[in-house]
């Protein structure tokens, strides 16, 4: 067995989990298949650093007291190095003391070259990950930033984990609005604002339209029966549809650069009309779906689920044979072990849906809905069709300019200062959505997003700076030294907590996307910041003797490295300066 960490692709909280498992299986013999042996990370230090409580479900297949059972572990396992002592608490709670300085010397050796290595959890395994997906002919408003950044930092970590990963863009390209929008097109179109502005000509020709529908039954149905002749193949209607999505996609483009956020595949629900009628058919022919009422419906009684239309009685199709036909087309393509949709809470309800008719179509894969609240501005909310959305260009315009300003008296050229302020800007707007919990409901502020103070994302780049700032300082004052040849310290208290939370970053990279959590990763970043401004705040470094000097300096490194990954995991970047 293994007694030290050497592996890469092995996280501290893994190695412990594993250790444990095979000393429990020294100590006592064969246990029940069923048992589960690990440790989890302590919320108090003076609980240790780790803990395993796995004694107390041991206890009636030993047929011994838990607190018997972990004393009997401690007194009798051969601890690795890496454990500095164990001792029981409680009723049989075990807990790990770590050597700060054996971690000190692994994480000097996992980040000598300034790479912050992450275990290959996903090695051979496939993930979809369906996310953003704005509604072709109306612009990406702020209510599109959830989906999209939440995506992105998912898509990143299941890269960085060894996934391979298929980002689709699933766009809404294929549905009801395209009726209300071709009644508008022909009935209001502005050709000169077309061309001008052509995703604000095509939203105020459809808030138009869907505002005549609502008071006009005969336009409505009107729209209805242009859609049915898009989706039975109508050149004129055809070639409309393909001018909005070319339009569209010119102006998502545009956005997603702006983001840095890019995907492997774009295709809307367009791509998979050719299958719904299969997809239709295979539920009649299961006796999954059935006609009721001139529809075509999946009844879901046996899920505690309401009733599922698949086709509608006008013979349209509705979103939910778009959906299934995109499963079954990406299991026959990637075959993923999951599909990972990332979209708002409204739509809880459908994918479950999804989900269970997908079971009961027997396909290879696993659904999982990653919901998220809305996000709305004080005192606002939005919607495209009343025509009072906020564009989300808008937004990110203001955001660099409020960064502009925040670094006006700096002695950055024009150009870096340019290119500063967009990466705080973009980060700022970012990190307010990512650093909450994707199920809560985010109330935007520019004042919170941008401030140097608080969980906000300038304060984590700012303390990337500054350490960046600290390292040139070092270069400059020290050029015949290498602080990269020490060992990051750990005799300090500030120092030996900055050593422990360094170490858990694998783990907690593991923990935020096994919850589909960014925020998880946003919350250690946060506090390794914290932690290395309380290490800042009491020890010297420049002033420091030589040897102290360099392996403060190298810890001051491995906190820089683990910052700038984490931030780059959530899609965010760290400037050099600020």
């Amino acid at each position: 067995m293994t007694t030290t960490i050497r592996d890469t692709h092995t996280t501290l909280e893994q190695f412990l989990s594993d250790w444990t498992r095979q000393a429990f299986l020294d100590i006592f013999g064969p246990l029940p298949a069923a048992t589960k042996l690990g440790v989890t990370a302590t919320a108090t230090p003076e609980h240790g650093d780790y803990q395993c409580n796995q004694a107390m479900t041991l206890a009636k297949a030993l047929q011994t007291r838990p607190r018997d059972i972990a004393t009997r572990f401690v007194e009798t396992a051969k601890t690795p190095p890496l454990i500095e002592r164990l001792d029981v608490a409680g009723p049989g709670f075990i807990n790990y003391h770590l050597d700060r300085r054996v971690m000190a010397r692994t994480l000097g050796v996992r980040t000598i070259d300034g790479t912050v290595p992450l275990p290959d959890v996903g090695r051979d395994r496939t993930v979809i990950l369906d996310y953003s997906g704005p509604n072709v002919a109306k612009p990406m408003h702020v209510g599109h930033i959830r989906s999209t950044v939440i995506g992105n930092a998912l898509h990143r970590m299941y890269k960085a984990l060894g996934y391979r990963v298929v980002a689709d863009n699933h766009l809404g390209d294929w549905g009801t609005q395209f009726g209300i929008l071709i009644m508008g097109y022909r009935h209001f179109l502005n050709p000169d604002a077309l061309r001008e502005q052509p995703i604000a000509e095509l939203e105020r020709l459809y808030v138009l339209s869907h505002a005549e529908s609502r008071k006009n039954p005969d336009w409505l149905d009107q729209a209805r029966a242009e859609l049915v002749k898009l989706q039975a193949g109508d050149p004129n209607n055809t070639e409309l549809w393909r001018n909005f999505v070319d339009l569209s996609r010119r102006e998502f483009d545009r956005i997603y650069q702006r983001l840095n956020v890019t995907f492997d595949v774009v295709r809307g629900e367009s791509y998979y009309r050719n299958r719904t009628a299969d997809i239709v058919d295979q539920l009649i022919a299961r006796g999954i779906a059935r006609e009721s009422e001139g529809a075509i419906v999946a009844f879901l009684d046996a899920e505690k689920l309401p009733p599922c239309i698949v086709r509608k009685r006008d013979g349209g199709m509705n979103y939910a044979a778009s959906d299934l036909a995109a499963v079954a087309d990406r299991v026959d393509e990637f075959h993923p072990e999951r599909i990972v949709y990332v979209t708002d809470e409204r739509q809880q309800l459908h994918f479950k849906q999804i989900a269970a008719i997908c079971r009961r179509l027997e396909l290879p894969v696993t659904l999982e809905h990653v919901w998220f609240g809305l996000m709305r501005l004080p005192g606002r909310t939005f919607s495209t069709r009343e025509g009072n959305v906020i564009p989300l260009e808008t937004l990110l315009d203001e955001a660099e300019t409020r960064a502009m300003t925040m670094i006006s008296s700096t002695d950055m050229a024009a150009s870096e200062k340019r290119e500063t302020a967009r990466i705080i800007g973009i980060g700022a707007v970012k990190y307010a959505d990512l650093s909450q919990n994707p199920r809560s409901l985010v109330t935007f502020t520019m004042d919170k997003a941008l401030s140097l103070e608080g969980n906000s994302g300038p304060y984590l780049q700012y303390a990337h700076a500054r350490i960046r700032s600290l390292l040139r300082k070092y270069h400059d004052q020290f050029p015949q030294t290498d602080y990269l040849q020490a060992t990051p310290a750990a005799n300090e208290a500030s120092e030996k907590d900055l050593i422990l939370r360094l170490s858990r970053f694998p783990e907690t990279v593991v923990h935020a996307i096994d919850a589909y959590k960014p925020s998880a990763l946003a919350e250690y970043l946060y506090e390794l910041a914290g932690a290395y401004n309380a290490l800042y705040q009491t020890v010297p470094f420049l002033k420091a003797p030589d040897g102290i000097r360099e392996s403060r300096i190298r810890l001051c490194a491995c906190v820089s490295d683990t910052l700038r990954k984490g931030l780059d995991l959530l899609g965010i970047e760290a400037p050099e300066r600020m």
